[in-house]
């Protein structure tokens, strides 16, 4: 094997693309050889003495936005790049060890020096991969390769389907290449494939992952010395040794490339998927797929779906909240509240101590009005509807996902295949061995000792953090508490002239929205260090494979972000105001020392401040998230291509150019769910409170669809292709998230809502079956006399003086002289009876319908069975007459060229004898 760069030499031919030819291609052209002198650098490289002829405008002239070796014939099929720095010589004796080892493995190298590089610092290592080199670790990884086009119908027409072509693409970008049968490919069977060309029958995406493959396991210790820790490119990233590990982009994105065997496929992708003009357009997912990897292919499939369900919830949603506005006039609730013959002479109770006053019902019309809007008797049928949604969703899900593994040929790789790819960092600091009884070699493992300490040290650690967000979450409730009162004050004070704004922002709603505020903020500054401190607890408990090391991580981060996501919502919906107490007899937060008197609801119910709560960090944070993925790169891009583009395209290449994008990173992917599953826990958690939760999703999924498209094909390098045959833990978050939703919807329509209540009373209580009077009902009166005086306000109005003995507050007791007085009424008994047995009602039957659509729904879809299975059939077919021929042609070639011995002879003649002898 020759490697262009290697030692020095006196003479060396030096292949150099001819000026005439450097518009006509990227692949082979006319070459013109020069003979010429080389000297080695100081990073044991060589560079070109100035040539006769050859200027350095020549040298620009070069056409260098090539996928290719020098000689136009080899792939680039992976790029390292480092720097001179002050400890150089430590780092190039690394790179010499690690370039040699890689050679001996057959890899071929080839070394772009600093001088040609834009910045003339940085070196460039193009690696490629020969045929013995795949072919090998193909066998190794068990990947399959196509034998023979396939025969199965791939689907019957849909009618109407024509009613869809708005939203198709092109047939040759949703199917970038011909369906066939696969088969494990095996070295010993090469006639056996489809191989017309070795060079390009392992696509660009699996030859860079047998590469990495071979990087990350390489070591560069020198011969004859066993440094386990000397290992792998990732190692050599860490250290410093190399800048940069990356597959190249076969072309810009925004034009095509010039070589003809280049496929362009990242232009195709950004023309067709990543423009945010064609949103309404399908995904080119089997392009997607062959140019990333399933790994990424499947997660674009499930947004994509995702986002397609959201569809079906936010037009439901959209109905329901248009019932809240078309009901807007008949809400008698509202209207008795905005009464000044009802609303405005009932004199409520103090909702806090000293700062704030006695109030009238009718300073809270607004607010009982908004709040209308999303508690009416629609949000009920809302709440059941997305508990069977979410059932939908999942079990549809599964269906598409079993088709995509068919498709994609992932039907028989199993995650267990990857447990024979054990991390790099676990082969490193697990220095003990034992013996795999099932492979029967040697492996490293971890000992019980180490790892029950490590066990007891992550969950301390987690412990610590999630005991953390609580009290971040015990500070913002004491801060609703203390703030409260002043809001109190400042607005209800005729004396600042702020009425105007005082008629439209109640305490609790200004209360609420500053501390949902804060709360975001918090979440935000908390998210920095969890993510850190998450990875950090999973890279310390080493775990063995890359799929185990992703799901350790996967449950820490959701386990963070579900309690620093939810708990202000969960306290806002299932805390507030259902521990206050009554007048005489209020409840503290932390005892009566601390003054700070537990949160009353607002008249018009909870329901409405959870919606704010809601809103506030549901929207919040797919701005910020839409702003860090979108607008900020949308910044950098802008600038770099304003710069790029300025000069012809040969001046940089290929790899450069590559070279200048962001790392996509092993947890890129991880990130993207992780954003998606907490939208998702929004929208099936809370959603009884904001029906409009599912179109601000399918907004927002529609725009990330485009956004996250956008950056991996312009700002993105190409990520190592990687297989995955479903999205992984997350299917486990996502199911218990959708049964905890019916929990939590339940428990809201119950006890946050106020629709039980009026249904009680409408059915029971009410006039002629009719909501009059019901705010009257809901009610409670008390003695004002009998108010401790640090309840009482410190600044007593002569508007309630002699003429009111009495105030309100809401709940179900007996008034003052009753012989039960201040108790709870037999009306509240039958009230928390009904909201029980609406939970249990609605819960069993969403829980029924769920499991009753998962049983009638098959995970798998009829069609795509009985298609495997003949598949499966037609391949052991093949493989059985391929196997039958081959021992044909072996017998018939030992036949013709073995000459019958004397004993075969012999032995003829015996047997030709005894034929005879037979009766």
């Amino acid at each position: 094997m020759r490697r262009i760069t290697g030692e020095a030499k006196d003479e060396t031919l030096i292949e150099l693309q001819s000026v005439t030819d450097s518009h006509l291609g990227d692949g082979p052209a006319v070459l013109t050889v020069f003979r010429t002198n080389l000297h080695s650098d100081e990073n044991g490289g060589n560079s070109v003495n100035s040539l006769p002829g050859h200027t350095e405008t020549e040298k620009l002239q070069k056409n260098k936005d090539t996928v290719f070796f020098r000689d136009g014939v080899r792939r680039v099929d992976f790029v390292l790049s480092y720097v001179d720095d002050k400890d150089g010589e430590k780092k190039q004796e690394r790179r010499r060890a690690f370039e040699a080892n890689l050679e001996k493995e057959g890899l071929e190298l080839e070394t772009e020096d600093k001088s040609d590089s834009k910045d003339q610092k940085t070196y460039f290592l193009k690696i490629h991969a020969p045929w013995n080199v795949l072919a090998t670790y193909a066998d190794v990884l068990k990947i399959k390769v196509p034998f023979r086009t396939s025969d199965v119908p791939h689907g019957q027409e849909v009618p109407l389907e024509w009613l869809s072509h708005p939203f198709r693409l092109p047939e040759h970008i949703m199917r970038p290449h011909p369906d066939y049968f696969t088969y494990p490919f095996d070295k010993t069977k090469t006639d056996f494939f489809l191989i017309s060309d070795k060079d390009t029958f392992f696509p660009p995406s699996t030859r860079n992952r047998i590469v990495y493959y071979i990087l990350a396991r390489c070591p560069y210790y020198k011969e004859g010395l066993k440094e386990r820790d000397k290992t792998g490119i990732k190692r050599l990233l860490s250290n410093g040794t190399y800048t940069a590990a990356f597959p190249l982009h076969d072309c810009r994105y925004w034009k095509r490339a010039r070589n003809a065997e280049c496929e362009s496929e990242r232009y195709n992708l950004y023309q067709h998927w990543a423009r945010f003009l064609i949103f309404y357009k399908e995904q080119p997912l089997n392009l997607i797929r062959k140019y990333y990897g399933e790994k990424i292919g499947i997660y674009f499939a499930w947004l994509g779906f995702y986002t397609e369900m959201l569809f079906f919830a936010a037009v439901m949603g959209v109905i329901c909240f248009t019932y809240g506005l078309l009901s807007y006039e008949e809400n008698m609730s509202s209207k008795e509240i905005c009464d000044p013959n009802i609303g405005g002479n009932i004199v409520m109770c103090p909702l806090c101590d000293k700062k704030c006053p006695f109030w009238k019902l009718n300073s809270t019309c607004l607010s009982s009005w908004q709040s209308h809007l999303f508690d009416n008797e629609g949000t009920i049928f809302f709440a059941i509807f997305m508990g069977i949604w979410v059932t939908l969703f999942l079990e549809f899900w599964k269906r598409r996902q079993a088709r995509l593994e068919y498709e994609w040929d992932l039907v028989d790789f199993e995650e267990e295949q990857q447990q024979l790819q054990i991390r790099p960092e676990f082969e490193i600091q697990c220095t003990n061995k034992r013996l795999n009884k099932i492979t029967q070699e040697m492996e490293p493992y971890l000992p019980v000792t180490s790892k029950c300490a490590r066990f007891c040290l992550s969950t301390a650690t987690v412990i610590f953090w999630v005991s953390l967000i609580v009290a971040c979450i015990i500070g913002v409730i004491a801060y609703r508490l203390a703030v409260y009162a002043a809001f109190a004050s400042v607005i209800k004070d005729p004396l600042r002239k702020i009425q105007l704004v005082g008629r439209f922002i109640t305490p609790q709603l200004a209360t609420s929205v500053t501390a949902s505020c804060i709360n975001f903020v918090i979440i935000m500054i908390l998210n920095f260090f969890y993510e850190r401190v998450a990875i950090w607890i999973t890279d310390m408990e080493i775990p063995k494979t890359h799929l185990e090391y992703e799901n350790r991580l996967t449950m820490k981060m959701f386990l963070f972000q579900f309690v620093n996501y939810y708990s202000s919502c969960f306290y806002v919906a299932f805390f507030k105001g259902k521990f206050v107490g009554s007048p005489g007899n209020y409840t503290y937060m932390f005892g009566k020392w601390s003054k700070l008197r537990n949160e009353e609801c607002d008249p018009g119910g909870c329901l409405i401040e959870l919606t704010t709560q809601l809103v506030i960090v549901m929207s919040g944070k797919q701005l910020w998230g839409n702003i860090q993925e979108a607008l900020l790169p949308l910044i950098r891009n802008w600038w770099s291509s304003r710069k790029g583009r300025r000069h012809p395209e040969n001046h940089y290449s290929r790899w450069e150019q590559d070279h200048a994008l962001l790392n996509f990173t092993q947890l890129g992917l991880f990130y993207e769910y992780l954003e998606m599953v907490v939208q998702f826990g929004f929208i099936t958690l809370f959603v009884a409170s904001f029906p409009l939760a599912p179109l601000l999703a399918l907004f927002n999924n529609i725009l990330e669809i485009r956004v996250d498209a956008w950056k991996f094909t312009t700002q993105f390098k190409r990520p190592v292709a990687s297989k995955a045959r479903n999205i992984g833990a997350w299917q486990e978050i996502l199911n218990a998230v959708a049964i905890l939703s019916v929990v939590t919807n339940a428990f809201i329509m119950a006890f946050t809502s106020d629709m039980i209540p009026r249904m009680v009373y409408l059915y029971a209580y009410g006039k002629n079956e009719t909501m009059m009077g019901y705010v009257n009902n809901s009610l409670s009166i008390y003695n004002i006399s009998q108010i401790h005086e640090h309840n009482m306000p410190e600044e007593r109005g002569d508007w309630f003086g002699n003429s009111t003995t009495t105030c309100r507050y809401r709940d179900y007791r007996y008034p003052p002289g009753h012989q039960k007085e201040y108790t709870h009424t037999m009306q509240f008994w039958h009230i928390l009876a009904a909201k029980m047995a609406f939970i249990i009602i609605m819960e069993h039957v969403v829980f029924v319908v769920k499991f009753l659509v998962a049983w009638m729904i098959p995970d798998v879809p009829t069609g795509v069975k009985a298609r495997f299975k003949r598949e499966r059939y037609l391949i052991q077919e093949y493989l059985h007459n391929y196997e039958v021929e081959r021992l044909k042609l072996q017998l018939s070639a030992s036949f013709i060229t073995e000459p019958p011995s004397e004993m075969s002879l012999l032995t003829d003649k015996q047997e030709m004898v005894s034929e005879c002898l037979l009766p």
